[in-house]
């Protein structure tokens, strides 16, 4: 079995986010930057089919600039195969990536597609259901458990009201919850292996797809700063306060 793995280039979650003196987005210039954690998860679990005899072969796919390469060499040491760039410098939605991914689907014909449930930069947690919608497959969204069942998969996903359990007819595809697993840390002989692997580099009109934005941003802007809390002597004063400077009761 096939597996197509997603990874996209995000600010790495310990960096404090800064926004631009403009207000046009987020500032990435001299900032440490790293693969998506849900996609992380994602390449981990791919590999840990493959330990189990389960898949047979990994890709890992990013779109984004040339720098991306990096991400899918990370991609590349804990365990994949090969990898796939989509190379274009401008803004990529949601949509966009889940067209990019089923032209990639109709040149590579995976029948498992393994993605982040949702990306720490936009926290748009569409592009996995996007791409099931357009490829006309079956899903497991927040999959928190992933095993091989009749001929598919099982899997465990996180709902409100606690466990949901799916069986999965192939090809599908499954987005990650930060349950699944522990990503392994990549040991320095994969590392200097994965210099060797192929990375394949097309461009969006390679595959036939606009990457044309739909939206616009406006304006970005960091959150307004939490005021001190108040401490309160007895229920009374706490509930004049609710009424009268709160005013939300």
């Amino acid at each position: 079995m096939k597996v197509l793995v997603p990874v996209k280039r995000v600010v790495d979650y310990n960096v404090k986010v800064r926004v631009k003196a403009d207000g046009t987005g987020v500032e990435t210039a001299n900032v440490k930057m790293s693969m998506n954690p849900f996609d992380e998860i994602g390449v981990e679990e791919a590999v840990r089919l493959k330990e189990k005899g389960v898949a047979s072969e990994i890709i890992a796919v990013s779109a984004g600039p040339t720098a991306c390469q990096e991400q899918i060499r990370t991609a590349l040491a804990m365990g994949a195969d090969r990898g796939i760039l989509i190379e274009h410098d401008g803004v990529l939605e949601p949509l966009a990536v889940a067209k990019l991914l089923k032209a990639i689907v109709a040149k590579e014909s995976p029948e498992l597609i393994i993605l982040g449930k949702q990306a720490i930069d936009d926290d748009m947690n569409a592009t996995g259901q996007m791409l099931a919608a357009l490829l006309g497959w079956a899903q497991g969204t927040y999959a928190s458990k992933i095993e091989s069942a009749d001929g598919g998969l099982k899997v465990t996903r996180e709902i409100d009201g606690g466990l949901e359990i799916l069986q999965l007819k192939l090809p599908a595809i499954i987005t990650t919850d930060l349950r699944l697993n522990e990503p392994r840390y990549a040991s320095l002989p994969n590392i200097m292996k994965a210099r060797k692997k192929p990375i394949e580099t097309v461009k969006p009109a390679d595959l036939g797809v606009d990457v044309t934005p739909r939206l616009t941003v406006l304006k970005v802007e960091e959150p307004a700063k939490r005021q001190a809390g108040k401490k309160v002597g007895s229920v009374q004063e706490l509930v004049d306060k609710l009424r009268n400077e709160a005013k939300v009761i």
